[in-house]
């Protein structure tokens, strides 16, 4: 669900990030708005994004090989981090550089119909595309607060687009702040610290993008509620008694890793206990769709031992 509502997302932001950055490279050549080029340019530098978005989910849908046995599921998490980077360097940076350029050296604003127009279609596009990443997003977030969601997601795709369409609203906003402020005024100043602002926004949203996508490459753990699924579903208080110690980690946004120690009754045979751990594998699935790599190890559990502090033996 995920994967595909993620796609959704991707290909209505990138279809109206191009349509949008074509207009706003137009009413730059007529206006020479500064507010115009540094959007122009991260318009372009979003529609780079989700092409990344898009071909980091294509590798990551690769068989597992010798090499990687694991599978090619953290691809999304890498193109994820570089969206990040370029965010931050072709988009804020350029905007920065851009708006202390006309800050500087300020000129006429020319032709002033031709940006307030692209600015309000690219509002109105931009509106489109983050009411579709909303959309897509409310069937993964359950009652997650949009904080949570975006610091808590293991997909990277949907919490990239909603910040990246929630910047570009904002930065619309402030180019529009910016075009008018000097129309009015007639002082092209406020176009260049429209545009410092909009630098200053960009490299927020690829600060926060950054930090999350680095967890997620780190390797994170399953979600509270799968643990809890996975923990329950182990146990059938007969074969398998309790979990001594687990470990879970993400391969991907799909896939999930299980390792635990499990208790078995001392005088189970090997072909019973062998049989207790298929069946336990068999549950966790059922429980845990994404859970496909799993690895139990049978031990046996002593109360004596855990209650006098001292390490289980084997663990």
């Amino acid at each position: 669900m995920s994967a595909s509502g993620g796609t959704k997302a991707i290909v209505a932001a990138l279809g109206a990030n191009l349509a949008i950055a074509v207009a706003k490279f137009v009413a730059f050549a007529f206006s020479g708005s500064s507010s115009m080029l540094a959007e122009g340019v991260h318009s372009i530098a979003d529609s780079g994004n989700q092409g990344l978005l898009l071909l980091g989910g294509k590798k990551a849908k690769r068989e597992a090989t010798a090499e990687h046995p694991f599978g090619y599921g953290r691809e999304r998490y890498i193109y994820g981090f570089l969206v990040s980077i370029v965010l931050f360097t072709i988009g804020g940076v350029f905007a920065l550089y851009e708006g202390w350029e006309k800050i500087q050296h300020p000129h006429e604003l020319e032709h002033w119909y031709w940006p307030v127009g692209v600015l309000v279609f690219a509002i109105v596009a931009e509106s489109f595309s983050f009411s579709t990443a909303i959309k897509e997003s409310n069937t993964l977030r359950g009652e997650q607060s949009w904080t949570q969601f975006v610091r808590r997601a293991k997909a990277p795709e949907l919490p990239v687009v909603l910040l990246e369409d929630l910047g570009a609203l904002v930065g619309l906003i402030l180019a529009l702040a910016g075009v008018c402020l000097t129309l009015i005024t007639g002082d092209a100043l406020w176009d260049g610290i429209g545009t410092m602002c909009i630098g200053v926004l960009l490299v927020l949203i690829a600060l926060v993008l950054a930090a999350e996508t680095k967890s997620l490459l780190l390797g994170e753990a399953a979600g509270a509620d799968d643990v809890a699924k996975i923990r329950e579903a182990i146990v059938d208080g007969d074969t398998v008694t309790r979990v001594i110690h687990m470990r879970t980690l993400h391969l991907g946004p799909e896939e999930l890793l299980v390792a635990a120690k499990i208790a078995v009754q001392h005088d189970d045979t090997a072909t019973e206990v062998a049989e207790s751990i298929n069946a336990a594998e068999d549950r966790i699935r059922a429980a845990v769709p994404i859970a496909r790599v799993i690895y139990l190890e049978p031990d046996i559990y002593s109360a004596e031992t855990a209650a006098s502090g001292s390490p289980v033996p084997g663990a």
